[in-house]
């Protein structure tokens, strides 16, 4: 837990402006085109404090910045702002019970459907994202589908995605007897049986990993299939299930043992190891390796390179973004301020050069931040650019909710691809019982 006050402020906020200039002292900031439009106004209240609960940090520049920019808002306003972090797997309890019991962080950075689990909890931001969605640009659909209730206003507020792409070792890739990286399920399917044959195996995580088990959903969308359809009806138990599920079998074969107990950091962990070739990821893994002291991770990253997912049966990209969606709590005593922090965290001159400093780590939700220079001042992050506005909703193809966000805080969907790559049940068992454990949330 970090507690940001003025006076200790100086250091970091200075590190923050080193960070808003390229070489050669050119500015970040001047390369984001925006619209004039006045902000909305937030009186500060006397005395105002703020404490916001966020997730862990997976790049350390994320967690630099984000306190820098926490400690910049400090020297402005003079909001005293104490920034807690918890484990992935930890947020959302932490969010639950905070909502729960209605007292506790003013500001939550939750994971992207939970918001639509505690109804009338939090303040509306409707004011809030329409001015930032006029000055840059415009919400990518899926932060709308994710900040909006199903009435229409802005109950939450994206604030990031962390991007997911194909990260592998081109020498490996070639070993295998690939040129270029594979566009569709079947090839890639054939690269990961050949990097298996090669002793280059690959690895995705299939324990409750809240970030990296959503590749499963990729699969199951990818074979157009859903947990529910258009009206919410659990469709899940299918026959497109079952294909999707005799896909990530065959797949599971060529991964390293182990991956059933994977968690977030886990293939992180094993691909700077030089144990996997191939998985999927943010760019956590080249920033580690490309930011490192030790030779041998510099050669790692000079090896690694970054793909697109291939593309199922569906025809299109089909896989989604592990979003953190800003919440003000209604229990907080300081409404204004906790709106003007968010506002200030969003504005160019602070999150250009928090994207930076996490090389994109954090995927922005907003058209206007296309023209950072993160996305250019490595040919290695371009990959990433596009993550939000491409991704799916966790809900698709329904909408959000309680019980959307539900099905996902209690892995239903993972949990079926778990049982079926473990061997304990065929894919038309599993398919009956995650659509089984989805109605229950679904008609509840």
């Amino acid at each position: 837990m970090a507690k940001l006050t003025r006076r200790d402020g100086l250091i970091l906020g200075l590190g923050a402006a080193a960070g808003a200039m390229l070489p050669g002292g050119r500015a970040l900031r001047a390369q984001v085109p925006v619209a004039d439009v006045q902000p909305p106004s937030y009186p500060i209240e006397k005395g105002a404090k703020l404490r916001v609960l966020r997730p862990s940090k997976f790049v350390k520049g994320d967690e630099e910045l984000w306190l820098a920019n926490s400690k910049k808002f400090t020297e402005q306003t003079g909001v005293e702002v104490i920034v807690q972090q918890e484990s992935w797997a930890d947020l959302r309890p932490k969010t639950a019970v905070a909502a729960s019991v209605g007292s506790g962080p003013d500001v939550i950075l939750a994971w992207q459907e939970d918001p639509h689990m505690f109804p009338g909890r939090m303040l509306p931001l409707d004011d809030l994202a329409t001015y930032l969605g006029k000055k840059y640009g415009g919400w990518f659909p899926v932060c709308e589908i994710y900040g909006k209730n199903q009435e229409g206003q802005w109950i939450a507020m994206p604030i990031g995605g962390s991007g997911s792409t194909m990260v592998y070792r081109r020498s490996s890739v070639e070993k295998a007897g690939f040129d270029t990286f594979p566009s569709d399920f079947p090839g890639f399917l054939k690269l990961c049986q050949g990097l298996k044959k090669v002793g280059h195996p690959v690895g995705f995580a299939l324990g409750n990993a809240v970030g990296d088990g959503g590749w499963t959903d990729w699969i199951l969308w990818g074979f157009d299939s859903s947990l529910v359809d258009e009206q919410d009806n659990v469709i899940i138990d299918n026959p497109r299930t079952y294909e999707a599920l005799e896909y990530a079998r065959e797949l599971y074969e060529t991964f390293i043992p182990g991956t059933l107990a994977w968690l977030d950091p886990s293939n992180n962990k094993t691909y700077l190891s030089g144990d996997i070739s191939l998985t999927g990821n943010g760019i956590s893994v080249y920033y580690a390796a490309k930011n490192s002291d030790d030779p041998r991770m510099r050669e790692l990253a000079e090896d690694t390179f970054h793909a697109d997912y291939p593309i199922g049966p569906l025809g299109k990209p089909s896989q989604g973004s592990l979003v953190i969606n800003a919440m003000v709590m209604a229990h907080t005593d300081y409404p204004n301020a906790a709106k003007e922090y968010l506002r200030f965290m969003m504005e160019k001159e602070q999150y250009v050069p928090w994207m930076e400093a996490s090389i994109g780590y954090w995927c922005h939700p907003l058209a206007a931040y296309d023209e950072s220079p993160v996305w250019t001042s490595d040919p290695k992050h371009e990959p990433y650019k596009n993550v939000l506005r491409k991704a799916m909703p966790q809900s698709w193809k329904g909408t959000p909710g309680e019980a959307a966000s539900a099905c996902k805080a209690d892995y239903v969907v993972l949990g079926m691809f778990q049982s079926v790559c473990a061997g304990s049940m065929t894919p038309k068992e599993a398919a009956a019982e995650a659509q089984r454990r989805a109605e229950r949330y679904y008609k509840a």
